[in-house]
């Protein structure tokens, strides 16, 4: 990639891609914030959360479709981003931690609510970054999303994801799926417990499918500690206790933007149970779709859930959008969904009823959903 030479063609692409692009505005923020210090420090989630769900309401909706044919130069801008945005997370978090313990014009507090923004950036940006890349079979993307993913301790994500998550959407099996009346607050701990230990059982099992043990070098557990315990040795070296403490704050806040966003995601919905353990096949109607264009530009086509889930190998440029008659949909962006999942009776206000309605429309046949997800639900969870 490095020797490519740009051509004009390659430029009409370039234009194309570089809404996407705007994420990396988020870096020299980061560093801006840490240099002005004060009132500055509140920019950085302020811009991601607020900024975006502005933008989207000013810019609406995107409901074109990308060809399905384009080709691998097509997608090169594109794919370039999510490339590049491991070394600059990495160098940024860690540049900050050295830079922020050493900073006398920042007390305490300013330290850690910058690692609070930071902590925006590196789950709403590096853990999406690092969904797209987990998807591909080039290893140097995979490698770049365990970077991602061990930078804010939760290397097992891959696991669950794509081993648990993709194959049991919609189903009481996937812990991630968020059930009806299930606030955040009741989903957030169970999915930090769970979901660890269902990745964690997952890749035993498939281990043990080919005649290993779980402690087998095979084993990914083993680099994702690895990775994780070299970031925190990393942020200890450079920032002391008060750097390692910075880095799990990022971590934690990170972590928490990705669950808020799993939440939204499948809030209520479910594949219906053939019998003898097993489920209809995923459809776009088992995601939440968003057609939102600001905050696409910003999640790279992470609201075209829909899509991603009924063909998980598509690259994000490609992930097609649908209407109401195939999928159900967000009334709002994921920065707006996401502030109001923290606040159940206002999410129950707004998505129950969608649920309902969707319920309605695609399994007229079940009238009684609590007596059906029980009876649903032969199956132990992984």
């Amino acid at each position: 990639m490095a020797n490519r030479i740009i051509s004009p063609q390659d430029l009409a692409r370039l234009s194309r891609a570089l809404p996407f692009w705007m994420s990396l505005l988020l870096i020299p923020l980061a560093w801006f914030c840490a240099m002005q210090g004060g009132w500055t420090i509140a920019l950085l989630p302020l811009v991601t959360w607020y900024l975006f769900s502005m933008l989207d309401a000013v810019l609406g909706l995107n409901l074109d479709n990308a060809d399905l044919e384009a080709t691998e130069d097509d997608l090169y801008w594109y794919r370039l981003v999510t490339l590049i945005w491991a070394p600059l997370q990495f160098l940024t978090v860690f540049g900050l931690i050295y830079y922020a313990t050493r900073a006398g014009h920042l007390d305490t507090a300013e330290r850690i609510f910058l690692f609070f923004g930071v902590g925006v950036i590196t789950g709403t940006i590096g853990i999406n970054y690092s969904h797209e890349l987990m998807h591909q079979r080039n290893k140097t993307e995979r490698l770049l999303a365990d970077t991602l993913l061990a930078m804010v301790l939760y290397s097992h994500f891959r696991s669950e994801h794509l081993l648990v998550h993709h194959r049991h959407v919609g189903t009481p099996r996937d812990t991630v799926t968020a059930r009806y009346n299930e606030g955040f607050h009741r989903f957030y701990p169970r999915v930090l417990r769970e979901s660890l230990t269902s990745a964690f059982q997952a890749e035993k099992n498939m281990l043990a499918r080919k005649g290993l043990p779980w402690t087998d070098p095979a084993n990914p557990f083993f680099k994702y500690w690895a990775l994780q315990a070299t970031f925190l040795l990393l942020a200890l070296v450079l920032g002391g206790w008060s750097g390692l403490g910075l880095f799990l704050v990022q971590a934690g806040v990170a972590i928490w933007q990705l669950e808020l966003v799993n939440y939204i995601e499948h809030y209520g919905l479910t594949r219906k149970h053939l019998g003898g353990g097993k489920y209809e096949h995923v459809q776009p109607r088992h995601s939440w779709n968003a057609a939102h264009k600001a905050s696409n530009w910003l999640l790279i086509n992470l609201q075209r859930h829909s899509d991603h889930h009924y063909k998980p190998d598509r690259r994000f440029p490609v992930l097609q959008t649908y209407g109401t008659g195939d999928a159900p949909q967000l009334p709002y962006g994921y920065p707006v969904m996401t502030m109001a999942a923290m606040l159940p009776p206002l999410w129950r206000r707004i998505m129950n009823p969608r649920v309902r309605k969707w319920r309605e429309m695609y399994y007229p046949e079940i009238t009684d959903w609590k007596a059906y997800n029980k009876a649903s639900n032969p199956l132990p969870r992984l």
